[in-house]
């Protein structure tokens, strides 16, 4: 009787062993799918991630595309500003140095009384104001008869007093008179243009002229000042890059 019992025993014991086996495949299945879901989180992460550097990174290089090609337009336009003020001031040079050989060659015609102008070259009462100017600076720029133009400015000035020409005409006498090396009376004609037409547009090169003529006649204080105020007023403008040259030297 107790064999059978005790094999009864066993066959029961054996048989809730085989119905409690399945929980654990159950909960590894359970934990497998999370690790997976987990996994692809990640994987959609990673890829949004890599996304958005890729879309950055792009941005970027458009960006610096773009600076490159500001720089080289930057670079560009100050390399043309930079030929044009040395043309300019090739330009400057080049019209002294013409007026100073013309003068070096032998006169065309007798030296004239610049104070007192003779007849040939007054003014007809009936020459409009601009016809005036356009006749006296034509002698300089078209018939290069220096001599000339002086007592032809001259008159202009005494017939146009009030002239939107004026300061033109003032400077335009400090230059021949300075070649003619009458610095004294070119120097009354260029503080004109510095002192009482502070608009005008010959003013900077009218400046650059006098404080060159008040450093020849010794007055060195008042040439640095000059020159310092060109600089300081129109940086920008060839007399003042000229100016700088000559405060250096």
């Amino acid at each position: 009787m107790k064999p059978k019992i005790i094999l009864a025993a066993m066959i029961l014991s054996g048989s809730s062993q085989l119905w409690a086996a399945p929980a654990p495949v159950s909960e590894a299945a359970s934990s497998q799918s999370s690790i997976e879901k987990r996994l692809a989180s990640l994987e959609s992460m990673m890829q949004s991630r890599n996304f958005l550097q890729a879309e950055l990174q792009q941005q970027l290089n458009l960006l610096q595309d773009e600076v490159s090609q500001i720089r080289g337009v930057t670079e560009e336009q100050s390399y043309k500003l930079e030929k044009v003020l040395q043309r300019q001031r090739e330009l400057y040079q080049e019209i002294e140095n013409r007026v100073s050989q013309a003068y070096s060659q032998p006169a065309a015609v007798p030296a004239t009384d610049y104070a007192q102008p003779n007849d040939s070259q007054a003014y007809s009462s009936d020459l409009s104001e601009n016809e005036a100017y356009e006749r006296a600076v034509a002698l300089i720029m078209k018939d290069k008869r220096y001599d000339q133009a002086i007592p032809e400015f001259q008159t202009f000035l005494k017939t146009y007093p009030e002239s939107v020409y004026a300061s033109n005409a003032h400077y335009w006498l400090g230059q021949l008179l300075t070649i003619k090396n009458d610095g004294v009376k070119a120097v009354d004609h260029f503080r004109v243009v510095v002192n009482e037409y502070p608009n005008s547009n010959k003013r900077p090169d009218a400046m650059l002229k006098l404080g060159t003529l008040l450093k020849e006649q010794g007055l060195t204080d008042e040439s640095l000042k000059i020159l310092n105020e060109l600089v300081t007023q129109y940086p920008s403008t060839t007399a003042a890059k000229l100016a700088t040259d000559r405060l250096s030297n």
